[in-house]
């Protein structure tokens, strides 16, 4: 039996991490708790998520002008880290799923920090 639509219970297409990625990377100055909301997991959650993204090198943090907030980047020539998806840059994904804002900046890929 196939689900609806509208049914959000059960499995989804995407994991937490790709929904906090696409999040951030709608709005790179989002606070980690409307991160959670829209993603509709816990705060603690997407700061594990988001600690993950850096340490892959999927996205860099800052502190913003305001000295309040956490600005993001995001290193959209980043590869897909399962081997089915070998040779694809998060960038495709990003371009579907989420929006660019006019100001967001591409991080420079560092091709020497990568492992093959």
């Amino acid at each position: 039996m196939r689900t609806r639509r509208g049914d959000h219970s059960g499995w989804t297409l995407l994991t937490n991490h790709a929904r906090v990625l696409l999040s951030i990377a709608r709005d790179p100055g989002a606070r980690l708790r409307d991160v959670a909301a829209e993603c509709g997991i816990t705060e603690r959650t997407v700061q594990g998520i988001v600690s993950d993204l850096e340490a892959a090198g999927y996205l860099t943090r800052t502190r913003a002008a305001d000295g309040r907030r956490n600005q993001y980047r995001i290193d959209t020539a980043s590869p897909f880290r399962h081997p089915a998806e070998a040779g694809h840059e998060i960038a495709g994904l990003l371009a579907l799923l989420a929006p660019r804002p006019a100001d967001v900046q591409d991080v420079a890929p560092d091709n020497s920090a990568r492992q093959p």
